[in-house]
């Protein structure tokens, strides 16, 4: 990290010192161009520190720039204000992957970054940029992450796609929602984002299991919330009406099901008492959905609107709205596979939901 203690300057003095530190490194790669075809890494964040630390003779940076070690953004500082991440890659090109969204470890005070990109393959070149003027997409590698592309052109970044600004994004509470937002709006049918929320993967979030291995107590929760989540499981539409949920339990939970019909329609037809009417031949996925209604309506009762709508892509403003739908996707899915005749499920539902 480099660090100056003047702040009365403006970014035109330390671009002229970006300016400067690159022409100086590309000079130096032509007198050592096999030193430099080594450099990557630490080993150019050291040499960027050195040659810039040189080039702020006589400027308003002399002798307050720090090189910061350890795993924190950017890697030089100045003025206790300016950033610079330094990147570089050994292929021809100008693109390699960026620091994490969340800017978890960006050093405090820090206003304004850019990047120093050394393209470390014959011909050895160097640029500098905003950080943000060269971030183009986001990509997930163990955690959401910046793209870059030192010749982006002028309002083809990330945040031009977003129609958020940089600084909006990261002093945001959950600087990845706008991200996913964007992205989950070109999904296709049948696709999902697997990302995580506002947070940094943990070594457990990144391990897939098989049903079969997780407690019977996980599997009951996972299927009380599938029947809260995902109404079309009750309807006889058996091309797509697992879809969404088998898509939610891999991506959601990580967790892989072979046989997700066994989960709901398992034990064929079942007769069933409900406000002393006797409901006969009631297929086995309304059995469970009933029998379970009380743990169901405590799930959604604990879910967010906000949440359903990343569920469901769907642009509800308050909960009452979700639940409206929500009984008339019961209704309706239920509706395909059995006649309930004078009993009236959606009051039984309503009164359920209103306890």
């Amino acid at each position: 990290m480099l660090i100056s203690v003047n702040k009365d300057v403006d970014n035109s003095d330390f671009e002229q010192l970006l300016s400067k530190t690159t022409d100086t490194l590309y000079t130096e790669s032509t007198k050592a161009k096999d030193k430099y075809l080594k450099l990557l890494g630490n080993k150019l964040e050291d040499e960027v520190y050195d040659v810039m630390c040189s080039c702020a003779a006589s400027t308003p940076f002399e002798g307050t720039i720090e090189l910061i070690s350890g795993q924190k953004f950017p890697d030089i500082i100045a003025n206790n204000f300016y950033g610079v991440e330094v990147k570089s890659t050994k292929q021809n090109h100008w693109k390699t992957t960026g620091n994490s969204v969340l800017e978890s470890t960006r050093v405090e005070n820090i206003q304004k970054i850019y990047m120093l990109f050394g393209k470390i393959h014959e011909p050895i070149e160097f640029k500098y940029r905003s950080y943000e003027d060269c971030l183009y997409d986001v990509i997930v590698t163990h955690s959401p992450r910046y793209a870059i592309d030192m010749n982006l052109e002028e309002g083809k970044t990330i945040f031009d796609k977003i129609s958020m600004e940089y600084d909006v994004v990261r002093n945001s509470l959950n600087p990845i929602k706008p991200f996913k937002d964007y992205y989950r709006k070109k999904l296709s049918e049948g696709q999902e984002l697997w990302w995580l929320d506002n947070e940094e993967y943990t070594p457990d979030s990144i391990i897939f299991k098989l049903w079969k291995t997780i407690s019977l107590e996980e599997k009951e929760s996972i299927k009380i919330t599938g029947q809260t989540y995902f109404p079309e499981i009750l309807s006889n539409n058996n091309h797509v009406k697992y879809d969404r949920f088998t898509m939610w339990l891999s991506v959601k939970k990580r967790i892989i099901c072979p046989n997700v019909r066994d989960l709901f329609t398992a034990g064929g037809q079942e007769n069933i008492v409900i406000e002393n009417t006797t409901l006969e031949s009631l297929p086995k996925s309304l059995v469970n959905f009933i029998k379970n209604i009380n743990l169901i309506v405590s799930e959604f009762n604990s879910t967010s609107y906000e949440d359903f709508n990343e569920i469901w892509k769907t642009d509800f403003s308050n909960k009452e709205e979700v639940k409206n739908v929500w009984l008339d996707n019961i209704i309706q899915a239920s509706s395909t596979v059995y006649n309930f005749g004078t009993f009236d499920f959606r009051n039984w539902l309503e009164v359920k939901i209103a306890i």
